[in-house]
């Protein structure tokens, strides 16, 4: 092959959607390409122009246009154009001008369409046009098996159930002679049933699932309490049972166990029990360690043994994501862990303090609340305690027990809020009354402060106590927030803060605070600001969600946003969040202290392309805000 040709066949090969030909389809490629030169200022194509070529950009900076004139995109090297007049009637759609000297490659319509037959890759990319970055999340989501399994499928035997009012000794005897570690406790309204039956001479009786008897539960509560093998089993169940519906998927009752700290979880159909997956089911099925983690998190006996567990908590991260991971199901199980040190933080200080004066729920706020925390996070936490509080009885006890969770989390990996947004602050260690005095006023004032605490203490939920006391507070903020246009239209202009790092000349813009320079932070540029208007949206139609693709949910369910729209926040907030997740993995493999920026010089062209993409969706939807909240007009 000439060296020109061989240039051209390289260059197109670095981008999308070229580099997946094989080549041979880039040796022909290459050798019908046809290079023009195009001065800046010159127009490229003409509206509604034949064209019968695809644009490939050399180099250099091209403008395209929509047919009112607006700007629709800049594009630069790698990117391409004319698709979508190639896939509809050979007419230009979308003028493009060049705005620096560009070289283009213009590829035949014939090649063009020839490739869309025999690549399944190529045609993907430009039949889906500006909802490729769909594609690459949907292609992720397809690739984890945890996301679509259903838990049924783990299931191996049928469960074994027990009636209420059976003996501890049967059970005993029951489960030795099935060889499991566990029993289902059901009733049987008539009383006549015999325990002994089968699971299929069950099925058509009529039974409730009472609860579960597991082997420690003999060991902690009959064994070490001294009581007669001749009780009940009723009367040392475990009431509180936490069970799984049979087409929720693995990756669901992984969380649920990891939530819960239990090792059993009955399947059930509807309300009929199917099995009992326990943890090792799903430990054989995937091999990420966050399950054993949770649990060893429990067994430390004091703050030292929790510190020690924090490279186990990155080998967890590590495994995730390079085992197919998304970001929801990272985010879940990271908050999880952070949840599990912060309680057994707490069960170390009660039992060093002694048992709380009054009720109390230690709160978390932002990503661990969201269920959205990564590997590099700091702590955000307060506590709402009851309204019998008394600071000059009761706060003593209260300021220890939030110092030495605040210090605890230190040492494991979650560092000290910088804006002092934790329990030991004494702002945000108040009784239920105050908190609802404060969020009212925050939704009634929207002034600078109230804002930025808004933002902040908004996404919260509870980690340990009184549950109801943060339930409280989250239905008022939902209740609230929605009838209140002015603080909603405070809250999206404050949403449009932080920007997207899109230059107006195709660039990324790069970080200028010294240490980040030549890099992009994803946080702050990109997942920061889709959170922060996913929010707005969600408060104004209501929605009690925490998560920001559950708040999607809800919103999807309005007529906030123009059909699609939602779709496409959320394929652009899991693709930039896993960008920045991976590239906090190849941190920690490389031995650095990961952190939120990347460099574009250092990610693949597809990559880069795909970035561009879900920023331009951030950019987009961060102009329709002030549309959709514009400020009251205050009445004369």
């Amino acid at each position: 092959m000439e060296v020109e040709l061989l240039e051209i066949r390289e260059h197109m090969a670095r981008f999308a959607p070229f580099d997946g030909l094989s080549d041979a389809l880039l040796d022909e490629l290459a050798g019908r390409v046809e290079v023009s030169y195009f001065k800046a200022g010159s127009e490229i194509l003409t509206l509604d122009e034949p064209l019968h070529e695809l644009l490939f950009i050399r180099s250099g900076a091209v403008e395209i246009y929509r047919r009112n004139g607006d700007l629709y995109n800049c594009l630069g090297e790698g990117d391409i154009f004319g698709q979508f007049s190639l896939l509809r009637n050979h007419r230009v759609r979308f003028p493009a001008t060049a705005i620096e000297d560009t070289l283009i490659y213009f590829v035949p319509g014939e090649i063009f369409q020839r490739l869309c037959e025999v690549d399944d890759h190529f045609a993907d990319f430009v039949e889906l046009g500006r909802s490729r970055l769909k594609a690459v999340v949907e292609e992720q989501h397809k690739s984890n098996d945890m996301m679509i399994t259903r838990v049924r499928k783990l299931l191996t035997r049928k469960p074994l159930m027990i009636d209420v009012q059976a003996s501890i000794q049967e059970a005993a005897r029951r489960m030795h002679e099935e060889n499991v570690s566990s029993v289902l406790v059901i009733a049987d309204p008539g009383g006549e049933e015999d325990p002994r039956r089968t699971f299929e001479d069950r099925q058509g009786a009529s039974h409730t699932l009472v609860g579960i008897l597991t082997d420690q539960d003999m060991r902690n509560r009959v064994l070490a309490e001294g009581l007669s093998a001749s009780i009940p089993v009723g009367q040392v169940v475990t009431e509180r049972v936490i069970t799984i519906q049979s087409d929720e998927s693995v990756h669901e009752a992984m969380l649920s166990m990891l939530r819960n700290n239990v090792h059993h979880l009955p399947v059930l159909h509807r309300r009929r029990p199917l099995g009992v997956l326990h943890l090792s089911d799903i430990i054989r099925y995937e091999t990420h360690s966050s399950l054993y983690l949770v649990s060893n998190i429990f067994s430390q006996p004091g703050p030292k043994g929790l510190a020690r567990l924090e490279p186990d908590v990155r080998a967890a991260f590590v495994r995730m994501v390079h085992e197919g991971a998304n970001s929801q199901m990272v985010g879940s199980a990271l908050s999880t862990i952070g949840r599990s040190f912060t309680r057994r933080l707490l069960e170390l200080a009660e039992e060093e303090l002694g048992p709380p004066p009054v009720p109390y729920c230690f709160m978390a706020m932002g990503s661990m609340a969201r269920n959205e925390q990564s590997i590099v996070t700091d702590q955000d936490n307060a506590l709402v305690l009851d309204d019998a509080f008394d600071p000059a009885q009761h706060d003593a006890y209260f300021l220890a027990l939030a110092q030495r969770v605040s210090d605890g989390l230190d040492t494991c990996g979650y560092t000290y809020c910088k804006g002092e947004i934790m329990a030991t602050n004494p702002k945000w260690r108040q009784p239920l009354a105050v908190w609802k005095r404060y969020f009212s006023d925050w939704i009634d004032n929207p002034n600078p402060e109230h804002l930025l605490h808004s933002s902040i203490f908004f996404d919260l939920d509870s980690v340990c106590g009184e549950e109801a006391f943060v339930e409280q507070l989250q239905d008022l903020v939902a209740e609230k927030a929605a009838k209140s246009p002015l603080f909603l239209a405070a809250m999206a202009r404050n949403a449009l803060n932080r920007t997207p790092p899109l230059g107006f000349f195709r660039t990324f813009v790069m970080e200028k605070d010294g240490k980040q320079n030549n890099s992009i932070n994803l946080k702050r540029r990109g997942t920061a600001p889709l959170v922060d208007l996913i929010r707005v949206h969600a408060l104004a139609c209501g929605s009690r969600a925490q998560n920001s693709f559950d708040r999607l949910d809800d919103i999807a369910k309005t007529q906030l946003l123009a059909a699609g729209t939602g779709d496409k926040i959320r394929y652009a907030l899991e693709f930039i969040a896993m960008v920045r997740i991976r590239h906090q993995v190849i941190d920690i493999e490389e031995e650095r202290e990961p952190d939120n920026n990347i460099e574009p010089g250092n990610v693949s062209d597809s990559e880069r392309h795909n970035l561009k993409e879900a920023f331009q969706v951030l950019s987009n939807a961060q102009k329709f805000l002030k549309f959709r909240y514009p400020i009251p007009s205050r009445g004369r």
